[in-house]
């Protein structure tokens, strides 16, 4: 996954702090839009693998991999406990109220576990290389 930046400080160890603009579902042209006034300039640490000096518009790579598995974790993962929960119930015989019931509480126990087991862990940023000027 690759996104444009500016590079704004240095850091030793060839590490730069680089200003990245958050995209916004909209692209950003939608007045009606509420989300466009959330914060959109979004600050990573990237390895400066090229040296890029403070000013500079650069390229930064990250994993997909990383993105990919974080977004497992947060979205469909729930979606399975949903359909799972219910499933479960449906195949149980209940009726059509109750496998609602525990859909909406195999959500609740996806988004338990998401919570719980991530919690604890020892988080692993997504890292970001820096791969060119621009």
């Amino acid at each position: 996954m690759t996104q444009e930046g500016i590079v704004t400080r240095l850091f030793p160890n060839d590490m730069a702090e680089v200003a990245v603009t958050r995209m916004t579902a909209c692209g950003g042209n939608c007045g009606s839009c509420e989300s466009c006034m959330l914060q959109s300039e979004v600050k990573a640490l990237a390895k400066n693998h090229i040296e890029a000096q403070p000013g500079e518009r650069v390229m930064i790579e990250s994993r997909s991999s990383a993105v990919f598995g974080a977004v497992f974790l947060v979205y469909v993962m729930p979606l399975i406990c949903f359909l799972a929960g219910y499933g479960a119930a449906f195949l149980a015989g209940l009726s059509e109220g109750k496998c609602i019931l525990c859909s909406f509480l195999g959500l609740a126990l996806g988004a338990g576990i998401l919570v719980l087991t991530q919690k604890g862990k020892n988080k692993k940023q997504i890292s970001y290389d820096i791969v060119k000027r621009l």
